[in-house]
């Protein structure tokens, strides 16, 4: 049966759980925390920050970040970033699981975008999608790659999404932690998609900005994680 929350009565949300995977990104970890402190809640809010093996010292700004709502779980090697946000998943203490990136790509101002829907009752599961808002203008074949998984995506699972690969994702922890996720790397987005998808949840899309950057500036996803993310929607989609 699919979760379909049209017409229910709104709803709340106790506390939200902020997961911040980090792989050396030191120059920003710090500015993006601050930013999600700041950043407009109706609700509690718990940032767990993931460093996923960092060798810059991102690991310990990430201790050194931590009070009453920020909470550095280390991980002592880097498995990527799906190990990350599993490992987030696992731990968060909040009803509902936000994702946020430390690279300052995405806005913590969005939030309230994506938290909309769910108290208004009109979904349980939220997406904010990078093409249908303001953004900094991404390379040709990144925006070409991105359009050609969710168009893949939306063939395979008979859906509409616009966005497959965006980092914003809300959805409810019981939820996320049912799905049994396995992905270690960026291959963790297709996964959750494709098993939310395959429970035949609603997901609802707002648009949220994006300031992408670039290798030069940091981009750790490459090609090959298309073929990839390629390979895991075609996997769920036919198998387990």
């Amino acid at each position: 049966m699919a979760t379909d929350v049209r017409g229910s009565a709104s709803r709340e949300i106790e506390k939200i759980s902020i997961i911040i995977p980090v792989f050396n990104e030191r120059n920003t970890l710090q500015e993006v925390v601050r930013r999600c402190r700041a950043a407009d809640l109706p609700c509690p809010r718990e940032i767990l920050i993931v460093d996923d093996g960092s060798t810059d010292g991102s690991d310990q700004i990430a201790r050194g970040l931590e009070d009453s709502t920020v909470r550095a779980v280390i991980q002592g090697r880097n498995q990527g970033k799906g190990a990350a946000v599993r490992k987030g998943i696992e731990v968060a203490s909040g009803d509902y699981i936000l994702i946020q990136d430390a690279d300052l790509e995405y806005d913590p101002d969005d939030w309230q975008k994506l938290v909309a829907p769910v108290l208004a009752g009109k979904a349980t599961v939220v997406y904010g999608s990078r093409f249908t808002g303001e953004r900094r203008n991404m390379m040709f074949w990144h925006w070409v790659g991105n359009r050609m998984l969710s168009f893949v995506t939306n063939v395979l699972y008979n859906t509409t999404l616009s966005d497959m690969e965006t980092c914003y994702k809300l959805a409810p922890t019981e939820v996320l932690q049912s799905l049994g996720l396995k992905a270690n790397k960026f291959d963790i987005e297709p996964e959750m998609t494709a098993k939310l998808l395959r429970k035949r949840v609603r997901i609802y899309e707002v648009p949220i900005s994006y300031a992408g950057r670039e290798f030069e500036e940091g981009k750790k996803i490459t090609w090959r994680d298309g073929f990839s993310a390629l390979w895991t929607l075609i996997k769920y989609r036919f198998g387990s």
